[in-house]
């Protein structure tokens, strides 16, 4: 199977809030009522505590570098072009940890405790994906 026939991210009923966010372009995450802990990936229950009380709020999409990691392999057809790319996990200033691909570095590696903000990237047509960018 060639990379560009895999297929794209399910959107099912747990996730499509986040989707329908980062189409507006801006990050809504599942809050748990119980815990209070927000968390992707989104699902029917909350990973920390088990509740199903969720409810979805706006996260900055600003933080700092947690942790990075270089792909290799375009784990979506839309990236396919450029990989290698750098993965970065990122303390968002109101919300949890996110993953997503950084761009912006101009060949030069994250750095952990690097601040970064949230940019959307159009896909296609139905489909918009959260980047990281240097602030």
């Amino acid at each position: 199977m060639k990379v560009s026939s895999k297929p794209r991210p399910t959107i099912g009923p747990d996730s499509r809030p986040f989707w329908e966010a980062c189409a507006a372009h801006r990050i809504d995450l599942p809050v748990c009522e119980d815990c209070g802990k927000a968390h992707l990936p989104a699902g029917p229950v909350c990973p920390f505590c088990l509740s199903r009380k969720l409810k979805w709020c706006t996260a900055s999409g600003k933080g700092k570098v947690a942790t990075w990691t270089i792909v290799r392999r375009g784990l979506h057809p839309a990236f396919r072009d450029e990989v290698p790319y750098n993965v970065v996990q990122v303390e968002l200033d109101e919300g949890p940890r996110l993953t997503a691909n950084v761009v912006g570095l101009d060949g030069a590696q994250p750095v952990i405790g690097m601040r970064v903000e949230a940019v959307f990237d159009d896909i296609d047509d139905t489909l918009t994906m959260p980047r990281f960018k240097p602030v």
